[in-house]
């Protein structure tokens, strides 16, 4: 399997930020990582392993990049104002850098990206799918909270609002936003086992369907825990629907 790193000094949010490819053919499948980890946790935690195949068959070639959790969200020792305004910023770097960078990788300017990610990494693929239609053609959002709020120390701002998709898509009004929306294909899936709260992919799916955007629920079994071997086994079952 073919590995590449690059790294570069990121204008909107003022520090190097690096990504890693894994597959030089097939539809871009961009990874965002758990809580306060980086871009290589997935590849740590044995998870780009269990979907070699699909990667070395050329159906999807991964991307995985850092999130800001720790700078942002999970940090306790700035503001919530600040951490609010560095998604933002995060928002940005995705939308305009990392795609940037995907297109080129792909040679294929306006290609589709589908997003992923497990436990905090889900909110960002959601969010950031919801955010960017017109980037994004797809999510698979495993074991996901979809409300920020909770991060946020009682704090409410408009960066915060634009940045939690539980909140801004039941106000949404822009009808050429929706159907950009309704063109893409989310799937929503949990465990409800130990440590997974399926009541949040419960609330994510009932508010994209009161806005008439089409969403897979997929709830797996009370056996099946908020843990790494469950997440490989989600992805390995919904890459061949996606990308074959």
């Amino acid at each position: 399997m073919q590995k590449k790193i690059d790294k570069w000094q990121s204008p909107n949010l003022s520090k190097e930020m690096p990504i890693v490819r894994y597959g030089d053919t097939g539809a871009p499948l961009l990874f965002f990582p758990t809580a306060a980890a980086d871009y290589l946790e997935y590849e740590r935690f044995k998870l780009i392993d269990a979907i070699e195949p699909y990667i070395n068959g050329g159906l999807v070639s991964v991307f995985s990049i850092d999130s800001v959790n720790k700078d942002a969200w999970l940090n306790e020792e700035i503001e919530p104002a600040e951490r609010a305004r560095l998604q933002v910023a995060y928002d940005r770097y995705v939308s305009e850098e990392v795609v940037s960078y995907i297109e080129d990788a792909c040679e294929t300017p306006g290609i589709g990206i589908t997003t992923t990610g497990a436990s905090f990494g889900a909110f960002h693929a959601m969010n950031t799918l919801l955010k960017h239609p017109e980037q994004f053609s797809g999510t698979i959002a495993m074991s996901g909270c979809y409300d920020i709020r909770s991060c946020c120390d009682g704090y409410h701002d408009e960066n915060v609002y634009f940045n939690n998709p539980i909140e801004f898509v039941p106000n949404l009004v822009d009808e050429e936003l929706l159907e950009k929306i309704r063109a893409t294909r989310i799937t929503i899936v949990t465990g409800q086992g130990d440590y997974e709260n399926p009541d949040y992919s419960k609330a994510m799916a009932a508010t994209l369907e009161d806005k008439g955007i089409p969403v897979d629920l997929d709830l797996w079994g009370l056996d099946v825990k908020h843990d790494w071997p469950w997440w490989e086994r989600m992805l390995h079952h919904y890459i061949p629907t996606y990308f074959a």
